[in-house]
């Protein structure tokens, strides 16, 4: 039997971002006790880096915008494979989830009258992303800590957890170990809620931190979840390309929000040359003015840079191909223009982007007050995930609930920009307030004595290991075959390869070696990362090659059309008796007769 330090609790908080401690506030509102586990600082959640705003539908600027325009827009974004019960839940109650964060002492950017200010979003009708500066995230995370800091939550920074527990098909509980100690730790639990995060670090070029390695997701399969859309993906289109130290880190859709506009080697405004018929009003507007964005019988103007996120980058890919990128692989984002219709437009910029201008300025020695920006497609954010139930975001398996972007549904085929910080907070609080009801319905957890020992044992392997490779050229290995094969632009014949290179990287995990021991030991949390990485890797490319179409974020070459069929059915991965990854087609959940008269009413 492994040696480890046991922790008992109601319910176990596995990630300490925006869903994972609005969800461990709400359990621990609910009279529970309450444990958060995370994998690096408490408030060095990824969550930090979203910058532009939460979307919600409030009105502020333009009273024309309610929960159903901002429903149509989610599922218009989604292409209709979103669950529609959570994209009715998440316009419905984000605004009450913004004031709620206004309440608990977030400081939000103002109107004249002292509203909060709401911003454009590629993808929204109307402004909507209620926002503080560019530095929204951190503002969110910031409030949530200060809040649930006094709730009695018990914080357990730099953990990572190896596996979930179950015992008669629910969870009981979670394994894992202390990154600085390598200590093995128990954490007995009634409920479980997974607030993980994405699968970042899947790819070579990302604006994911290096703790989104899928582990929420695969820890979810394996002990018997099923996850779903897996192959949307979203390449965000402006990531810094230079210099090569900074590659992939993001560049905010709030400077196309504040006016940013997109320019080839040429000079050229490229987005006017790509704008969807169904976006283009009768009345023609000049490009200066941008077009005329229909919705019904309304309508608001729009610059073509706020098009969907997939939809930019494609067009971004598309210069960079023909000859027209920046000198470094990328196209230029201009900010700078707006001197032109701005006095003093350098403080109007520091002002409005403080965080855009430090990040440039520092890291490639560019002013963007005066210069535009390099920039390219980064791996962004992954729309598939845990599949659950919309009002519960509880999962197949009794008692293992997940929220925000290690869940699957929300989004559909591709997530708006906003609608994440936002997805945070409203199924944050679902998650934790369910689990808690689950834990309180619920008998105490039974732990598996030969389980726990079970994965101790197979997380000490790499140290048994001899003439195994290095962790890290698996990795490397990896993230550049995903990179090239199951990227931005897909094709069937390296999908394949794909799948059959990762059966031959499994192997080279598995006999992965690491020298030292378990103090302070990097190459060993890599090592253990392996798994989880080659997981949903998996996953994506199997789900990919299966959707012959394209739809949303995902793009296939040899499949260019939408396939209305294909509109029908969202596809799923399940774990078979014999460990293989298994995928089946099943129909979309229907919708409401409010909801068809809604989507009907905005196409």
């Amino acid at each position: 039997m492994a040696e480890y330090q046991q922790f008992d609790y109601d319910v176990l908080v596995i990630g300490a971002g925006g869903a994972g401690l609005r969800a461990a506030i709400e359990a621990s509102s609910a009279g529970v006790k309450v444990g958060l586990i995370c994998k690096s600082l408490l408030g060095k959640a990824h969550t930090v880096m979203a910058e532009g705003g939460m979307a919600a539908a409030m009105g502020n600027v333009d009273d024309r915008d309610n929960w159903r325009v901002h429903f149509a827009d989610t599922m218009r974004g989604g292409q209709y494979l979103n669950n529609p019960r959570m994209a009715e839940l998440h316009a419905k109650q984000a605004p009450a989830r913004v004031h709620e964060l206004e309440a608990w002492g977030a400081i939000f950017d103002r109107t004249k009258d002292g509203k909060i200010l709401q911003r454009n979003f590629g993808g929204h009708a109307y402004p909507r992303l209620a926002h503080t500066g560019d530095r929204t995230g951190l503002e969110m995370i910031r409030t949530l800590q200060d809040h649930g800091i006094h709730l009695g939550i018990d914080v357990h920074m730099e953990h990572t957890i190896l596996d979930l527990l179950t015992d008669a098909g629910r969870v009981t509980g979670a394994f894992g170990y202390d990154r600085e100690r390598g200590r093995f730790k128990l954490f007995t639990a009634k409920a479980v809620v997974l607030g993980t995060g994405g699968i970042g670090r899947v790819f070579k070029i990302t604006s994911n931190s290096w703790e989104y390695t899928g582990d929420g997701q695969s820890l979810a399969y394996r002990a018997g979840a099923a996850l779903m859309d897996m192959e949307f993906v979203q390449f965000h289109p402006t990531g810094m390309v230079w210099p090569p130290s900074v590659r992939g880190i993001l560049v905010t859709e709030g400077v196309r929000g504040e006016g940013g506009v997109l320019r080839n080697s040429e000079g050229k405004r490229f987005m006017f040359d790509d704008i969807p018929a169904n976006y283009k009003s009768q009345t023609a507007d000049t490009p200066e003015e941008g077009w005329r964005y229909v919705i019904g019988d309304k309508s608001a103007r729009r610059p073509p840079e706020l098009l969907t996120r997939d939809h930019v980058a494609r067009c971004i890919v598309r210069e960079v191909r023909e000859g027209r990128g920046s000198p470094h692989g990328g196209v230029f984002l201009d900010i700078a223009w707006i001197k032109e219709k701005i006095p003093n437009s350098a403080e109007h910029i520091k002002r409005k982007l403080p965080s855009m201008y430090h990040q440039f300025k520092q890291l490639a020695d560019v002013d963007i007050t005066q210069t535009a920006m390099e920039i390219g497609p980064t791996m962004h954010y992954v729309m598939g995930g845990v599949r659950v139930n919309g009002d519960t975001q509880m999962s197949d398996v009794p008692g293992l609930f997940a929220a925000g972007e290690c869940a699957a549904g929300l989004h559909g085929a591709n997530r708006l920009g906003g609608n994440s910080l936002s997805d945070l907070l409203v199924f944050g609080k679902l998650a934790g307030e369910h689990a808690a009801k689950f834990a309180k319905e619920s008998r105490a957890a039974v732990v598996n004595p030969d389980q726990v020992d079970r994965i101790a044992r197979q997380a000490l392997e790499p140290f048994n290991h001899t003439g195994g490779v290095p962790p890290y050229e698996v990795q490397h290995k990896l993230q550049e075959m995903m990179q090239n094969l199951v990227g931005i632009v897909r094709r069937e014949e390296e999908m394949r390869r794909a799948i059959e290179e990762l059966a031959e990287m499994k192997k080279l995990a598995a006999n992965v070696s690491v020298t030292g021991n378990r103090e302070y030991n990097p190459g060993w949390h890599t090592a253990l990362d392996l798994r989880n990485l080659l997981t949903v890797s998996e996953a994506l490319a199997r789900s990919a090659v299966e959707r012959k179409e394209s739809r949303g974020a995902h793009f296939r070459d040899d499949y260019p059309t939408k396939d209305p069929e294909a509109a029908k059915f969202n596809q799923v991965i399940r774990r078979a008796q014999d460990g293989s990854m298994q995928l089946t087609r099943e129909p979309l959940p229907p919708m409401t007769d409010e909801m068809k008269q809604i989507i009907e009413e905005m196409k």
